[in-house]
């Protein structure tokens, strides 16, 4: 049974949770790999001035696990939202037509949120052990 999209609650849930999604995984880049690349790039003093101006990026740093998998598990939740089966755009062509544009900007966000995420957590779990190991 297909589920009709043009019910304005279903619409509001899935928008939400697609832009809650770009935010944690954004959250995930700010904490761990931007300040990674910006000490990387000798602006070790920009990464101390944000940190003393926004600390609460210290604590999400030291708990960077969990940081890590609640965006994943945003992430797979959205995905089962936009790629789950039975979900369909209402035959309506005017309707139809809004669905279908609305689910293409739902993958675009999606998929830029999992760039995103895979960077944070290329930088917060993979760049040192990878660095110490080419280093040997």
């Amino acid at each position: 049974m297909s589920q009709d999209l043009s019910n304005p609650m279903t619409d509001r849930r899935e928008g939400s949770l697609t832009w809650l999604t770009l935010l944690a995984s954004t959250g995930t880049l700010v904490c761990c790999a931007l300040p990674i690349i910006l000490v990387t790039l000798g602006l070790g003093a920009t990464v101390a001035a944000m940190t003393s101006s926004f600390p609460f990026l210290i604590t999400l740093s030291q708990h960077k696990e969990w940081v890590f998998a609640g965006s994943a598990f945003m992430l797979g939740l959205s995905a089962w939202f936009m790629y789950r089966p039975g979900r369909s755009c209402p035959t309506n062509p005017e309707l139809g037509a809004l669905c279908n544009k609305a689910q293409i900007w739902n993958q675009r966000i999606y998929w830029s949120s999992v760039i995103i995420w895979g960077i944070g957590f290329f930088a917060a779990f993979l760049a040192l052990p990878l660095r110490i190991w080419l280093d040997f």
